[in-house]
């Protein structure tokens, strides 16, 4: 499958990754790679009506014109073989079917048809006359509550919501492999009158069409916009509403070019602000314009995507987990995927489709403390910004359906960081269009550097390879600091050596009485092996309070993490102290930054 996580497109087997909290069940796997068994999709329900229509052999194709031509396309479709399965007259894209042989390279020839391109090397299934709905899974119950998670902080989402949690006019549109909506966490969120399944290429809008396949939109859409309601997780935009929109198929769980079409299309029609992209058009990873039939993709789904856009809604999208240069394309061994791979020879002029379309936002994935992810792709000049999307043992923590939450890594799960910050962008500023907030998302994300040991990374500190404009910040996306007189941040590093006790400082004046009972501690500490760490925090009036202990097998790097903290006992004017104490020898460090929010 062409998922954005790690596995779909790396050459090692699938990682396993286990679900945390009290409702995880058996460990969840990683997207299955796109050459190897899928994950197994959840039970559908019987079809609903008999696959009438269809015949074995079938094909899709994307035969493209002119908006002007396209009833006399749809009449040439039919003459030469076969027939419409849906048409986007706006844009002058017809599906078309056919089990004719020479079908494309007929209608090539007829006059007013531009391109004209199969989509698939592999036969249309049955189920596309005759859908079955996707599983509503059994809910369980949590007793998780909601924490701050290294994520969120990594990008200062815990202290935007401070400033807004998202608007509920704002819709942002999940493309992927459907969404539970009964989940507890996104049923408070979730916009059904404008979620569709968009599977083979055609809207079904019956109830529950938009439902999962598959486990991957339902993390991506709780990183986005999760509920803010004491359980479970928090999304980037826990105000927003979200959509979802079902273009992976079932079985396969593949996204074609018809079915991202119909999405794009939906997303324009729909008014959705943002939409998610965590995927790559299938069969191909990479579309080349020297392929009559891959042109034909590229032309049609980039039609889409500028109708989209036109109607006011900004395409975010995963880069990619090859660990590839996507400015420096040589070679392709993962294509087609729906048969049988073989290795081609290609060049930049092919495109990893949706996310180096124009105007589509082209996100990398860091891990946690902002690095490179290891198997995030990357290119000078495609990367626009960057944002969490785990490594190793430090995965994304995110909903999963029937109530249950896991973690996952990929840039599908960086990709909707992206998304939840656009989001808070649109809820700030209801006149921007999708390019205010292109713009927006460039000029708010923090710099980072190239690493020195990395020569693939160029570019400069400002906009590199690896990082593009920098890792997303929600804070500065949506102001540059909470409201005045709420939040205070030292940003002077302060050396953490081995078997000391350092400090570092924040005079709060401006406000009055006793700090609140919910005090927010944000801690932002650099340094290998943080079991070797205490962290404090010390009152005006040298009252201290353990924010944490870390257990001395804890051999994770770096603390980024916002504690809650009831000192309502104590004058909130004064100088706080964050106090760290290392416990050992070996490992250094510093205090990078820190926050009180008030």
């Amino acid at each position: 499958m062409a998922l954005a996580t790690p596995t779909a497109l790396a050459t090692a087997a699938p990682a396993t990754i286990t679900p945390t909290g009290p409702t995880a069940t058996a460990p969840v796997t990683a997207e299955a790679p796109t050459a190897g068994a899928p994950a197994a999709p959840q039970a559908a329900t019987a079809p609903q009506a008999a696959a009438a229509g269809w015949a074995a052999g079938t094909r899709a194709y994307l035969v493209i014109s002119a908006p002007a031509d396209v009833a006399a396309a749809k009449a040439a479709v039919a003459a030469k073989g076969g027939t419409v399965f849906a048409s986007y007259d706006a844009i002058g894209v017809i599906v078309a079917h056919s089990t004719t042989a020479g079908f494309a390279a007929a209608l090539r020839g007829v006059t007013g048809i531009q391109q004209v391109g199969a989509t698939r090397t592999s036969d249309v299934p049955a189920d596309a006359y005759g859908p079955a709905l996707p599983a509503n899974p059994a809910q369980a119950a949590t007793t998780l509550t909601e924490s701050n998670r290294w994520d969120m902080t990594q990008i200062k989402a815990d202290q935007a919501w401070a400033v807004t949690t998202g608007s509920p006019t704002v819709k942002v549109g999940v493309l992927d492999t459907g969404v539970d909506d009964q989940h507890q966490d996104l049923a408070p969120n979730f916009d059904a009158a404008d979620s569709v399944s968009c599977a083979y290429g055609k809207a079904d809008t019956r109830t529950g069409a938009w439902r999962d396949v598959d486990t991957h939109g339902t993390h991506v859409a709780g990183t986005i916009a999760a509920a803010k309601n004491g359980k479970g997780v928090i999304g980037v935009a826990p105000g927003v509403k979200i959509a979802s929109v079902r273009i992976a198929e079932p079985t396969s769980t593949l996204f074609y070019a018809e079915n991202t079409v119909c999405g794009f299309v939906w997303a324009g029609d729909h008014g959705f602000k943002v939409t998610n992209n965590s995927y790559y058009t299938d069969p191909w990873q990479f579309n080349c314009p020297n392929d009559l039939d891959q042109a034909a993709i590229i032309e049609g789904v980039k039609r889409a995507q500028e109708y989209a856009e036109g109607k006011g809604s900004l395409q975010v999208a995963a880069a990619g987990n090859a660990n590839y240069d996507l400015a420096d394309k040589t070679t392709d061994t993962e294509s087609p995927n729906d048969s049988t791979p073989v290795t081609r020879t290609i060049s930049n002029a092919c495109l990893d489709i949706p996310t180096e379309l124009p105007g589509v936002v082209t996100v990398a994935a860091t891990g946690s403390g902002s690095g490179k992810a290891s198997y995030s792709n990357f290119g000078r000049g495609v990367i626009d910004v960057a944002a969490p999307g785990g490594d190793g043992a430090t995965g994304v923590y995110s909903t999963l359906p029937g109530g249950k939450y896991g973690t996952k890594s990929g840039t599908s799960m960086a990709s909707p960081h992206v998304t939840g910050v656009a989001a808070l962008i649109a809820s700030t500023n209801p006149a921007f269009t999708p390019a205010d907030i292109r713009a927006k998302l460039a000029a708010q994300a923090n710099d980072l550097a190239c690493p020195a040991s990395d020569g693939r990374c160029t570019g400069t500190t400002a906009n590199n390879a690896f990082f593009g404009e920098g890792q997303v910040d929600a804070l500065k996306a949506v102001g540059t600091t909470p409201p005045a007189g709420k939040y205070f941040e030292n940003l002077t590093d302060v050396a953490i050596t081995d078997n000391t006790t350092v400090e570092s400082p924040i005079t709060v004046t401006g406000v009055s009485g006793n700090a609140p009972a919910t005090l927010k501690v944000g801690v932002d500490i650099k340094h290998t092996y943080r079991g070797d760490l205490v962290v404090s925090l010390v009152a005006p009036d040298g009252t201290v309070r353990l924010l944490e202990d870390f257990p001395d097998s804890d051999s994770t790097d770096d603390v980024a993490k916002t504690y809650t903290v009831n000192a309502s006992a104590n004058a909130a004017n004064g100088t706080w102290k964050l106090r760290v104490k290392d416990g050992a020898a070996g490992d250094t460090g510093i205090i990078d930054a820190w926050n009180l929010t008030f």
